[in-house]
């Protein structure tokens, strides 16, 4: 039940192309091997306002989060953001700034209805 969430600020759309990258991220996630495939979420959004560092807005980003339910060893967790990492560079070497935040969700509070 992986939610891949890519944020990136507005020119990124210029240099990159989102969808395909969008879509080898979510390839990536797939091919992982650690989820259902039917559970597996990408979407990205674009940022119209950020700040970075001291040259504000004139620095590009795209940044990853990465939830899905706790459970997974340290290490698949690691590989998972350099297969994610390595998918990043491929598309976005032109970009200043490339992050990734896999977060664990509680199973306890978690919450799902499919129809």
């Amino acid at each position: 039940m992986p939610n891949l969430v890519m944020e990136y600020s507005d020119p990124v759309a210029e240099r990159v192309n989102v969808q395909g990258l969008l879509e080898d991220l979510h390839r990536a996630l797939l091919i992982s091997g650690l989820f259902e495939p039917d559970s597996v979420k990408s979407r990205s959004y674009p940022c119209h306002s950020w700040q970075v560092g001291e040259e504000g807005d004139r620095k590009t980003f795209i940044h990853l989060g990465l939830s899905m339910l706790a459970g997974r060893h340290p290490e698949q967790k690691r590989q998972l953001s350099r297969d994610l990492m390595s998918v990043l560079e491929q598309h976005a070497t032109m970009i200043n700034s490339l992050t990734i935040d896999i977060r664990d969700m509680d199973p306890e509070c978690f919450l799902k209805v499919s129809f």
